[in-house]
């Protein structure tokens, strides 16, 4: 009963918090940092980390340098060329209908050809 509840109350948190966090980074982010924890441990701390109040280590350090790293005019254009990119790849996925390891595999292909 007690596992019962858990899961439901970790179910719930990932529930509440998966709408700000596309296709589950956050679960995997998380996942991420729990590496080496167990049991009840690890329970904890993937309660404490899928809470929306939660940051993740790696945005936390990913949004730093950002930050202090001043911007060069070619850094928009690449940045917009290669979004476009993205968008043109992901919307030829999805038409294809792929998923799983098969999208990675065509979006690896896409974006680098």
């Amino acid at each position: 009963m007690k596992k019962m509840i858990a899961l439901a109350c970790l179910g719930f948190a990932f529930t509440v918090s998966a709408p700000a966090f596309a296709a589950g980074e956050k679960m995997k982010g998380c996942s991420k940092e729990a590496t080496g924890m167990k049991g009840d441990e690890r329970k904890a701390f993937m309660k404490k980390c899928l809470s929306k109040d939660y940051v993740l280590k790696h945005d936390a350090m990913a949004g730093a340098p950002a930050a202090a790293t001043p911007a060069t005019p070619a850094t928009p254009a690449a940045s917009s060329a290669q979004q476009d990119k993205m968008k043109a790849c992901n919307a030829d996925a999805k038409t294809k209908g792929l998923k799983g390891d098969e999208r990675k595999k065509f979006m690896s292909a896409c974006l680098k050809g």
